[in-house]
């Protein structure tokens, strides 16, 4: 499905990832070694389809909320507090707010993030 017509927000949201996975943009993730696509944006909630490349990489960051990264595909090493994270396909790796964090993959991988924005506004 082409990002223009996704639905990222409402009241009941499907998506079949398998169809999405394949709606990743491979000439991103060639030329930058990495591509993503939102499949929810519903107030501070984000959920993301991310792909690296092999040897792709992703610099030291952090969020203002936990995150959740489950591996999809492939292997990625994530890196957090002096330690190293190593994760397989199947493999859920969670991270408080305010974590600085990197990651690596030698052989590529697919993963779904899952943020949430503590600032965003109530109402």
């Amino acid at each position: 499905m082409s990002s223009m017509t996704r639905t990222t927000s409402g009241d009941v949201l499907f998506h079949r990832l398998t169809r999405d996975e394949l709606t990743l943009d491979t000439t991103l993730l060639a030329r930058h070694g990495r591509t993503a696509r939102t499949l929810v944006k519903e107030g501070p909630l984000r959920i993301t389809l991310m792909a690296m490349g092999a040897d792709g990489d992703l610099p030291d960051h952090h969020t203002n909320g936990p995150i959740t990264i489950h591996v999809l595909q492939g292997a990625v090493v994530f890196r957090a507090l002096g330690a190293e994270y190593p994760l397989l396909t199947g493999d859920v790796l969670v991270f408080a707010a305010d974590v600085v964090h990197s990651a690596r993959s030698g052989p590529g991988c697919v993963i779904l993030l899952t943020v949430v924005h503590t600032d965003t506004p109530t109402l």
